[in-house]
C-alpha cells in the first residue's frame, strides 16, 4: 500500500512539473515579447480577469448557462444512445439494417449541420440542446454497440448452458460485461459535450461560456477570452477525473477478476 501511495504521489509530481512548466512559459512568453502579449496575454492577468469576473458573479451566470444546455444535451444523448446500442450489438438482423445509416450520420461533421438545427429549431436554446446532443450521442452509442459486440462468448455460452432466459442473459451477464466498455464511451461523450457546448453558444447565445468566450474576443477583451477558455479547461478535467473515479469503482470486480 505504501508502495502505491508513492507511485501516486510520484506521478502527480510529474504532472505537476509538467503544469508548471507550462504556466511559466505562459506567464514569461508575453512578458518578455516572445510573443505579443496582446495575443497571448500572461497568465497572472488572465488569473486576475477570473477573479474578477467571479467576484462579479458573471462567470458563475454563464457558467450554469453552459451546464443546463450541456447536461441536457449529454442526459438526452445517453437516454437513446446506451438502449440503441445494445440493440444494435445484441440484434445482428437490426444493426445490420441499421448500419448503413448510422455511418452516414456519424460522419457528417456537426458543424456542417449547424445550419440545420438553427433552421429547424430557430436560434433558441432547444437548437443548442440538439446540437449538443448530436454531438455527444456518438461515443456512447459506439462504444456500447462494441462492448455488448464483444462479451466474451465462454460467458454467453456458459450462462445459455444453465438455462438461462434471453432477458436474463442479457441484463444479468452481456451489460456486466459491457459496462467497462459502456462507461468509456459516457467518459468519452462528457468531453464531447464541453467542446460542443462552445461551438453552440457562439451561435445566438446571450449566455454561456462559449458565449463570453466569442464575446471577449469580439470586443478585444482578451484576458477575459482566455479566462473562459481556462474556466472551460477546469471543468473538462473535473468532469474526466469524476468519471474516471467512477469507471474505476464501478468496474473493480473486472480487476478483482484478473487479480484473482
Amino acid at each position: 500500500m505504501r508502495e502505491d501511495l508513492t507511485s501516486k504521489v510520484g506521478n502527480g509530481f510529474q504532472k505537476g512539473i509538467a503544469i508548471l512548466f507550462f504556466i511559466l512559459l505562459w506567464e514569461f512568453m508575453p512578458r518578455f515579447k516572445i510573443v505579443d502579449p496582446f495575443i497571448l496575454t500572461p497568465f497572472t492577468d488572465v488569473i486576475r480577469a477570473l477573479v474578477r469576473l467571479t467576484a462579479s458573479g458573471e462567470i458563475l451566470r454563464h457558467l450554469l448557462s453552459s451546464f443546463q444546455r450541456s447536461f441536457g444535451g449529454f442526459v438526452l444523448a445517453m437516454f437513446v444512445g446506451i438502449p440503441v446500442g445494445v440493440l444494435m450489438g445484441w440484434f445482428k438482423r437490426f444493426e445490420r439494417m441499421v448500419d448503413p445509416l448510422l455511418q452516414v450520420f456519424r460522419n457528417t461533421s456537426i458543424l456542417a449541420l449547424f445550419p440545420v438545427f438553427i433552421l429547424v429549431f430557430g436560434l433558441g436554446e432547444v437548437s443548442k440542446i440538439a446540437i449538443i446532443f448530436w454531438g455527444t450521442l456518438w461515443p456512447t452509442l459506439l462504444n456500447t454497440i462494441g462492448g455488448v459486440k464483444n462479451v466474451d462468448p465462454i460467458l454467453v455460452k456458459s450462462a445459455r448452458s444453465m438455462g438461462i432466459s434471453q432477458a436474463g442473459l442479457l441484463f444479468k451477464v452481456v451489460l456486466p460485461a459491457a459496462s467497462p466498455s459502456i462507461l468509456t464511451g459516457i467518459r468519452l461523450s462528457a468531453a464531447s459535450a464541453i467542446l460542443v457546448l462552445v461551438a453552440a453558444e457562439m451561435l445566438g447565445a446571450n449566455s454561456g461560456l462559449g458565449f463570453l468566450i466569442f464575446y471577449a474576443e469580439q470586443s478585444y477583451a482578451v484576458p477575459d477570452m482566455y479566462a473562459g477558455i481556462l474556466s472551460l479547461s477546469v471543468i473538462g478535467c473535473t468532469v474526466n477525473y469524476v468519471l474516471v473515479e467512477v469507471e474505476r469503482r464501478v468496474t473493480r470486480w473486472k480487476e478483482e477478476v484478473h487479480a484473482g
